[in-house]
């Protein structure tokens, strides 16, 4: 079974085709200072099983489960895409705020966006 297939298994959703692409030749993009700027399957499972099941986090915040987190900026703020309703665009979720804002139109625009030279808080702009 590929690693994309037990992923979506132990997920109980489809992963977003763009990331589904980018999964398969890459498993994973590393940004600027060795931040996981695209987690690999086995991480995007593992990161959102627990954001989703976590019951202090159910405690400290707005639900996760119409988020599929997929990267994060190193410090703590995690990159999603909206599952429900499904939609391209990449949201930010601020951990010290709890806010969720758009970053990126899509996977595309969220990879040129943060690999850019400037550093990982990037969104912050």
């Amino acid at each position: 079974m590929s690693e994309i297939v037990e992923a979506e298994r132990r997920l109980g959703r489809t992963l977003p085709t763009e990331l589904k692409q980018l999964l398969r030749e890459s498993n994973g993009v590393v940004g600027h200072s060795h931040v996981d700027t695209v987690w690999n399957s086995d991480q995007i499972a593992e990161q959102n099983l627990l954001f989703w099941s976590n019951e202090s986090f159910a405690q400290l915040y707005m639900p996760f489960d119409a988020l599929l987190f997929f990267g994060s900026n190193g410090g703590g703020d995690q990159f999603a895409f909206v599952q429900k309703p499904q939609r391209a665009d990449i949201f930010v979720w601020e951990h010290e705020s709890d806010s969720r804002r758009w970053v990126a139109n899509n996977l595309r625009d969220y990879l040129g966006r943060s690999l850019r030279v400037g550093g990982d808080d990037w969104y912050q702009l």
